[in-house]
């Protein structure tokens, strides 16, 4: 039998806990009120055979933008950093050209989920500070909601030299079984050859204290159909996941689901499409 591929985790986060900066962490999530530190996620890394990590930001502040990526250059299996700067503003070029030399920043992301304008991608400024991120060798991730995703196929064509990377396979209800509109979506979506898709986030879209592996197999299914393995790559959501499940859980699950692949599918989905993506 052939030794188990390592993984590279291309999703996951730190933080120092605060109410007041983590005001999303609300009270059924009494697992993540803590801090979560690189040697914390070392200790899951090891025991699930993952041997780097991406982390992605969850404050939209350069503050931690530049902290994370000091975390990156103090421990060499946080392989890439996915930060945040103001890409709506007028002066983004400044915080660009101040945080782009950095070797692991990787890419950038906005809490698109969380603005009250469903539209948000689709706004000119924001679309003008993205167009820029390209010619800076950076990703995008795009983090929404399912009802989000038709503005996000119009997002994408929009910068079709861009790199996206769409988070959650955009977290859809897996609590209520409801594969439509999602499939439908997600498979417009995916004929943009230069969208990734994270396997990560699902547990956390599903019943957190009565999901099973069957309710969120069907997701999963919808997002290999559509992507293939070359534009599928694993993520944890660690520490979120947490409040679901547990990072050993996950990481046992997403290789079983992938078993039946060839060993090249795996070892892509496992790290050949982040290390692709992100260029790790």
């Amino acid at each position: 039998m052939s030794a188990p591929i390592p993984a590279i985790d291309s999703h996951q986060h730190f933080w120092n806990y605060s109410a007041e900066e983590y005001g999303w962490i609300h009270d059924g999530m009494a697992a993540l009120r803590r801090g979560f530190t690189a040697a914390d996620l070392h200790r899951e890394m090891v025991e699930a055979n993952v041997e780097g990590a991406v982390t992605v930001q969850a404050r939209q502040t350069l503050e931690e933008t530049r902290w994370l990526l000091q975390v990156a250059e103090e421990h060499p299996y946080i392989v890439g950093v996915v930060g945040w700067a103001p890409l709506a503003d007028a002066d983004v070029e400044d915080s660009l050209s101040e945080l782009a030399p950095r070797r692991k920043l990787k890419g950038l992301r906005h809490i698109v989920q969380d603005e009250p304008d469903d539209e948000f991608l689709l706004r000119a400024d924001f679309n003008a500070g993205v167009s820029r991120l390209s010619r800076h060798g950076l990703a995008y991730d795009i983090l929404v909601y399912e009802r989000h995703l038709p503005y996000a196929i119009e997002f994408a064509d929009r910068h079709t030299d861009m790199v996206f990377v769409l988070d959650h396979i955009a977290k859809p209800r897996i609590g209520d079984r409801a594969l439509e509109p999602w499939r439908t979506r997600i498979l417009e979506l995916s004929e943009r050859e230069n969208v990734y898709c994270k396997i990560s986030g699902m547990v956390t879209e599903a019943d957190w204290a009565g999901w099973k592996e069957a309710d969120l197999r069907p997701f999963y299914e919808v997002v290999l159909d559509a992507f293939g393995p070359r534009r599928l790559m694993f993520g944890s959501d660690w520490p979120v996941l947490l409040a679901a499940g547990s990072y050993g859980e996950w990481a046992g699950m997403v290789r079983r689901w992938i078993g039946t692949l060839t060993a090249t599918e795996q070892e892509r989905i496992l790290r050949g499409t982040a290390i692709e993506a992100y260029k790790l």
